[in-house]
């Protein structure tokens, strides 16, 4: 590697070498995320590369044709969804997706940020909620851009990344409800500690508000955005005296666990309870009955999320790319109007 490789102010990597006190050679390799230095050592290095602002050049040559795609579990029926967006965009572009899983719904596991420096792709594509500090820091001094794709959280300013509007959605679902005469609606939401939860739930709120209809606070329940998270939250408000005609939930799964409850307890949907889900995933079109839902664009997401990171493979942007997709509301047969 030489100098013209690399921007670094007036350091050059061999001086930053000898102010770490460690040979050129190790310097290199942390530089390019091998993994074979020491935890000090790479540290160490690490914070003078950082002060000294250290840049690798984008396009430089060595550079993978890969566009890196890292989920906290695979195991999410929207995933494929988000891998076919990158996967279009990467196609037209002559350039391929690795895929890989790590951490939590929060960010990666640290040492994922090794492997990644070492296979230097053209940029990231994150489906977490935010990134640490240290993976931020680490990606940048090597030019490897990086966006998050994010249906579930709200990034820090400073990250890149493509969303959807959780709050808008959150509105039409519940007002789809109140338009057809119902006016007892329990929300079904997801975790407490996702920003999309309280967006969702947020919505719901605005929109019963407005109508001048008020929220039972125990018809509101946060849930885990998968069915047994529907199914058990729904049956408590289905076996009371007082039960809702309608219920809002966070997710196309989750709504499914609501349809399950209601059908274990003799509960007719629509005819005696509406249901409408969000994501709009295929299945939703499949379940007894159709899902009324909102559609969130997750493969047009995933693909703005690919453009961004070849956009910022390719140029220095002025500002911090945060994009915000529209919902929609898909009605089919799983609401109805409030029975006489």
């Amino acid at each position: 590697m030489g100098d013209s490789d690399v921007t670094v102010g007036r350091a050059k990597l061999a001086e930053i070498a000898d102010q770490a006190g460690v040979s050129l050679s190790t310097a290199s390799k942390v530089l390019n995320g091998r993994s074979d230095v020491a935890a000090g050592t790479r540290k160490r290095v690490e914070d003078i590369l950082d002060e000294h602002g250290y840049e690798r050049r984008a396009g430089l040559p060595g550079r993978n044709t890969l566009i890196e795609l890292v989920f906290p579990d695979l195991d999410t029926v929207w995933a494929m969804e988000l891998i076919r967006g990158v996967e279009n965009i990467a196609k037209a572009h002559g350039l391929s997706v690795v895929v890989t899983e790590s951490g939590n719904r929060h960010s990666p596991s640290p040492d994922w940020i090794t492997g990644v420096l070492r296979r230097r792709p053209v940029g990231v594509v994150l489906v977490f909620s935010d990134l640490s500090a240290d993976a931020k820091a680490q990606l940048r001094s090597r030019a490897i851009p990086f966006v998050i794709v994010d249906p579930a959280g709200d990034p820090t300013p400073d990250v890149p990344s493509v969303g959807s509007a959780n709050w808008s959605g959150g509105l039409m679902a519940t007002r789809h409800l109140i338009e057809l005469g119902h006016s007892r609606i329990a929300a079904i939401t997801g975790p407490d500690d996702m920003m999309c939860s309280h967006a969702r739930l947020d919505g719901f709120r605005s929109a019963m508000n407005t109508a001048k209809l008020t929220v039972d606070e125990t018809l509101v329940a946060f849930g885990n955005f998968h069915v047994d998270g529907g199914r058990d939250n729904a049956r408590a408000m289905l076996e009371r005296d007082d039960r809702p005609t309608a219920i809002f939930a966070g997710s196309d799964l989750q709504a499914l666990g609501v349809l399950d409850a209601a059908r274990s307890l003799g509960i007719q949907v629509p005819a005696q309870l509406s249901v409408v889900g969000y994501d709009d995933l295929q299945l939703a079109q499949w379940s007894s009955p159709a899902l009324t839902t909102v559609h969130q664009p997750l493969e047009r997401m995933a693909e703005e999320a690919a453009r961004l990171i070849i956009r910022m493979s390719e140029e220095e942007l002025d500002q911090v790319p945060r994009v915000d997709l529209a919902t929609r509301l898909v009605v089919r047969e799983s609401t109805a109007a409030y029975p006489a």
